[in-house]
């Protein structure tokens, strides 16, 4: 695996592994902040049977971020995840440092509206203008056909797939922007780097929100009132051990708009916070 920090020998280096791999091969991204853990790797094995080359970027975005986030906690171990991606025949980490993604002077901003709103886009504001900035700039300096991205972080899978038909991207084309299912502990916590935060009390606790997200799809299916089924959701993680709940809400899965019930495409968004860290889940209805 080669490991590029600059963006002029990762043009070349890109090049030279095309040329390589032989015509028509194709290269396959997927972005990451690092601290990965099978979530992570379980992208990187779908896009090893999707593309011939498959390059990874670990890149810790504080456009973001918060002024009262994380950013200086978000756990940083390029080391470790260079030997799990190894292992895992990775072909390429591209791993900027902050300077190099955004040198003196950067002064641009995407902002995608409609799917951004809500959700982490109302409790975060700022952080999907981080998020397209930041990945419109990766698909322009890796130039895969393919990018994969885990459907945990469901709106912002939404707010890429956005993004790149509004800005007629071909690196990769819209329809090559590729969610993939959520990877779950034994217990059914969706896998996440700040599950690490949690205390062994509030990592125990931590699983009321699967369980009672599978329970309010269960009242939803025979019928419940949406209304009901989601103040029972809130009070269920409340009495589980939760500080708080963000949101929970019923939403069409393509258009993120919010529904009174669900339709044919519903999915339930839930974010709480234990212990001053926040969890997020979504799951189809």
């Amino acid at each position: 695996m080669q490991t590029i920090r600059a963006l002029n020998p990762l043009r070349e280096t890109t090049a030279a592994l095309r040329r390589a791999a032989g015509k028509g091969a194709r290269l396959a991204l997927v972005p990451t902040m690092g601290a990965l853990h099978d979530g992570h790797l379980t992208l990187v094995r779908r896009a090893r049977e999707l593309a011939d080359i498959v390059a990874v970027s670990i890149f810790v975005n504080p456009k973001q971020f918060g002024p009262n986030e994380d950013l200086d906690a978000y756990p940083r171990q390029l080391a470790r995840d260079s030997e799990l991606l190894i292992s895992e025949g990775v072909d390429l980490l591209w791993a900027p440092e902050v300077g190099e993604m955004y040198p003196d002077g950067f002064a641009s901003n995407i902002s995608v509206e409609g799917v951004s709103a809500g959700l982490c886009g109302a409790d975060r504001p700022g952080h999907f203008d981080g998020v397209a900035t930041v990945v419109c700039k990766l698909f322009n300096q890796v130039a895969p056909d393919i990018a994969l991205f885990g459907e945990k972080d469901w709106q912002q899978l939404a707010v890429i797939r956005r993004m790149a038909r509004d800005l007629d991207l071909y690196a990769p084309m819209p329809e090559a922007i590729i969610g993939v299912p959520i990877v779950r502990e034994k217990d059914g916590l969706a896998m996440s780097s700040r599950n690490a935060y949690l205390s062994a009390g509030q990592r125990a606790a931590a699983v009321t929100l699967p369980n009672a997200m599978r329970d309010a799809i269960g009242k939803l299916e025979n019928g419940e009132p949406a209304a009901e089924v989601l103040t029972t959701l809130r009070a269920a993680l409340l009495e589980g051990g939760f500080d708080s709940v963000d949101y929970a809400e019923l939403r069409d899965a393509a258009s993120i708009e919010l529904l009174d019930e669900p339709n044919d495409n519903a999915r339930l968004f839930v974010a709480a916070r234990i212990g001053g860290t926040r969890l997020i889940d979504n799951m189809a209805v």
